[in-house]
């Protein structure tokens, strides 16, 4: 990546207080935020337009629009640099409070132990930057090395295909970062309010609209990367790590001829204030929404012609996570259809979005600084006119694509070029004790590269047939078994780390998840759904949102000790909001609410009705009417329920053979058990 070269010096005055960005090139006006019913039922308090600066003005005699304490850090930090090279430099084991907002550019988060009691034990969380998970062997194996020297012994797989290093104390910081740095990596932008982690599907396809989707998550990534220097000063004292970039991205950040850039800044796209808040960016290809697309503030789809040739991209806005309990004005949101642009103009495009919400997202209110807010405020239409006059461009109409579908890319594919990749299912994203042992082994001993998925999942790439059986053999021996043999709830759910180390986390997610599959897996097998019936699950310990449960079929979601919201109505393609169902329900409650929801979809469900899809279908009133009149299984499901099934060899091969007659396992196997029972009873009767 390349950084600009600047002064150094450090700077600890104050600078002249904030007043806004002139724009002469573009001919918007400043906007208030006014509510589009159309968008969103939730209001949001109106407020005057704080915009982005380039360098420190002096003060004028105008009136001072309200500033989050955030923004006041980041106009005084030197482009994200004071006090935060101070506090690194103290003996105190934690950094202060500017310090702590400021590391997180760097891609880092201060935390401290909360299982432990009385004088806190503080840490660092380090996350990686991988624009589309894509991880080198040379940088796996130096953070499977960092994880044990200097952090608590694992590595984190997260929702957005980085790593996260958990466990490192303050004295050892640059020694780690500079290692990643050393190492072909990089945690530049992993976090902070600038654009994070750019996703595309982790597949290692050889295809022309997959190899087209990463290089355009790769590009994009490159484009919005600081061009500062701040972090190379921080942990490498200056040296610059460049990698050569491809003209198309230099010329597009270049580019002022719309009036999107600071002239003689530094960072010629943020600013010193960079964005509002943080920025989501993910990459497809039609039908993969392995990314979950509709959940990112921006989300870009390859179209390609009937030759397969990539022509253009489809392009939404306006998705996230994260809300507040108890604020209604605080909510999730799906993506909003923007247009469609050629493949060359797709920067330009990138760009013109990105500069939208700096200019004119929220700055005083972080609860309501997303790009989602100002799209539900203004609607979609504004934001479509105001971007395209940052584009200096109309977006076209969207192009028809197919439906979409989780892919997992989970076990044995060909990539198209001779070679295999596998990939293999991590609980909960964390590499620890044997698996970690047998990942490090296989990727050293065969020098694989490897890519992390979004769904906290890990893939083995660029493997030679012949390579195989060993690796097959080895996986199995340290616990990483084919998809096949991993209960299928595990597959796609998903827990952010929450306690003991994240400081938001009000509930177990991570901890919790195993026993919470466990208890869901029970109750199907109570209720009479079979073994290969699956539903998404995911869950939080806080509203935030980092494991995306407003999109999980059964999404639980922390709201005090030991309780949980109850989301429902998510879809498994991932392309659904689920809605709250109920709130503040206890850890040990939650069967009481599983019972009559599974029950009910397994007798009530249409053919191959999903659960969201079915929750959706009949209504929360109906369900709560349900789950309020629970009364148990009735004895005529339950008494007669046989577990069939122990072991999934048997129960694939009855199942193959039912498809043929269009039945279920569980239907066939009744069928014969019947039979036979009956050929007994007329033997014993002649």
């Amino acid at each position: 990546m390349s950084a600009s070269s600047i002064n150094t010096a450090l700077i600890k005055d104050h600078f002249p207080t904030f007043n806004g960005l002139r724009n002469n090139n573009t001919s918007y006006s400043p906007y208030s935020f006014l509510l589009n019913k159309h968008q969103h039922k939730h209001t949001i308090p109106s407020i005057s337009t704080i915009r982005a600066v380039s360098t420190p003005v002096k003060k004028e005699a105008t009136v001072e629009s309200k500033r989050s304490k955030v923004e006041i850090f980041k106009e005084q930090s030197n482009y994200i640099r004071y006090p935060l090279n101070e506090e690194l430099l103290t003996d105190a084991p934690n950094i202060n409070e500017a310090a702590t907002q400021l590391i997180k550019f760097h891609g880092s988060y201060q935390q401290y132990n909360r299982d432990e009691r009385g004088t806190r034990s503080y840490s660092f969380m380090l996350r990686t930057k991988n624009p589309c998970g894509k991880v080198s062997n040379q940088l796996y194996l130096a953070m499977d090395t960092l994880a044990d020297e200097f952090g608590i012994g694992t590595l984190r797989l997260t929702t957005r295909q980085t790593f996260q290093l958990h466990g490192v104390i303050k004295k050892d910081l640059k020694t780690v970062m500079s290692t990643i740095i050393r190492n072909m990596g990089s945690t530049l932008g992993a976090c902070g309010d600038l654009n994070r982690n750019v996703l595309a599907p982790a597949a290692p396809f050889v295809s022309k609209d997959y190899l087209f989707a990463q290089q355009t998550a790769d590009n994009i990534a490159a484009l919005l990367t600081p061009q500062s220097g701040f972090y190379y000063d921080m942990w490498v004292d200056g040296e610059q790590f460049m990698t050569a970039e491809p003209p198309e991205v230099v010329k597009a950040r270049n580019d002022n001829s719309h009036g999107t850039n600071f002239p003689d800044s530094a960072e010629p796209i943020y600013g010193t204030q960079f964005l509002p808040r943080k920025f989501k960016i993910a990459v497809t290809v039609p039908t993969d929404n392995s990314v979950d697309l509709f959940t990112n503030d921006i989300g870009v789809v390859v179209v390609s012609d009937d030759n397969g040739e990539p022509q253009g991209f489809n392009i939404y806005v306006g998705g996230g996570m994260g809300r507040t309990h108890r604020m209604e004005t605080t909510f999730p949101r799906l993506a909003d259809p923007l247009g469609y642009v050629p493949k060359d103009d797709i920067l330009y495009a990138i760009k013109a979005i990105v500069v939208t919400q700096r200019e004119n997202g929220r700055r005083d209110d972080r609860r309501y600084s997303r790009m989602k807010y100002l799209i539900d405020s203004w609607g979609i239409e504004k934001f479509r006119s105001v971007a395209e006059g940052y584009y200096g461009k109309k977006f076209e109409p969207l192009r028809e694509l197919p439906e979409w579908e989780f892919k997992s890319h989970l076990g044995w594919h060909e990539q198209g070029d001779g070679r295999l990749f596998c990939g293999l299912h991590v609980d909960n994203g964390r590499v620890k004790g044997i698996t970690k042992k047998t990942l490090r082994e296989i990727i050293e001993k065969y020098n694989l590269n490897v890519r992390i998925t979004p769904n906290q999942n890990i893939v083995l790439c660029d493997i030679r047939p012949s390579w195989k059986r060993p690796i097959t053999v080895a996986l199995a021996q340290g616990g990483l078994l084919p998809p096949t043999y991993v209960d299928p709830l595990n597959i796609t759910a998903m827990a952010c780390p929450a306690l003991p180390l994240c400081p938001l986390a009000i509930a177990e997610a991570e901890r919790g998840i195993p026993d919470l599959l466990k208890r869901v897996r029970g109750v199907f097998e109570k209720v009479g759904l079979p073994y290969n019936e699956s539903i998404v699950v995911r869950v939080t310990g806080c509203p935030n949102g980092c494991a995306r449960p407003y999109m999980a079929e059964l999404g639980l979601v922390g709201d005090g000790p030991n309780s949980y919201q109850i989301w429902l109505g998510g879809t498994p393609a991932q392309t659904t909001l689920a809605r709250t169902f109920m709130d503040k329900v206890k850890i040990h409650d939650l069967d009481k609410v599983f019972e009559p929801l599974f029950y009910s979809w397994r007798m009530k469900r249409k053919s191959k009705e999903s659960f969201g899809d079915f929750t959706n279908r009949v209504g929360f009133e109906k369900l709560e009417e349900i789950v309020g009149k629970w009364e148990g299984v009735p004895k005529s499901s339950s008494r007669y329920y046989l577990k069939l099934f122990t072991d999934k060899e048997t129960y694939e091969a009855v199942d193959a053979l039912a498809r043929i007659e269009n039945k279920s396992a569980h239907q066939l196997a009744i069928e014969v058990i019947r039979n036979f029972a009956a050929s007994q009873q007329n033997g014993k009767s002649q």
